[in-house]
């Protein structure tokens, strides 16, 4: 009767242990739901604040990009950038020619001149081009509007 009774509480204390186990680690689970829906949405955020250029309609843009040779022997590539969206306007950079020895790093430059016919609040993204692939970047060019009004000094009499 003894033995019956120690076994039953073995059980009872396996099955609490378990138990809570599966309480913790649902609450634990709750807890990282809630941090990646709210993180995504806020890391978005704080990226594009930081990565997207205001400029106006025929202003001009540098960009640079660095590029490094990762094989191990020299590679000739030909690379071209260009800004590209669902808006109205994009641009392309010339095509320049890039030969870098194994594990060599070389920054190339653009310049460029958003479009005239750009439409106010619209954007592009920096999009960069070598051989046949495609790698978009994380840089944004934001159309803002060419005429401010602001008030400098006003009266009542």
């Amino acid at each position: 009767m003894l033995e019956r009774r120690r076994a039953m509480n073995k059980t009872r204390y396996f099955a609490v242990g378990i138990l809570t186990i599966v309480v913790v680690g649902t609450v634990f689970y709750m807890l990282s739901i809630q941090q990646t829906t709210a993180s995504p949405h806020l890391e978005v955020k704080c990226e594009q604040e930081t990565n997207v250029v205001d400029k106006r309609q025929g202003e001009a843009f540098t960009i640079k990009v660095k590029f490094k040779n990762m094989g191990n022997v020299t590679g000739t590539w030909n690379v071209n950038v260009a800004f590209e969206g669902e808006s109205n306007w994009s641009w392309q950079g010339t095509p320049q020619t890039l030969t870098l020895k194994p594990s060599k790093t070389a920054t190339l430059t653009w310049t460029g001149t958003v479009p005239v016919e750009a439409e106010v609040d619209s954007t592009a993204r920096l999009i960069v081009y070598f051989d046949n692939e495609v790698e978009p970047q994380d840089w944004w060019i934001h159309v803002v509007p060419g005429a401010e009004l602001k008030i400098i000094d006003s009266e009542v009499s």
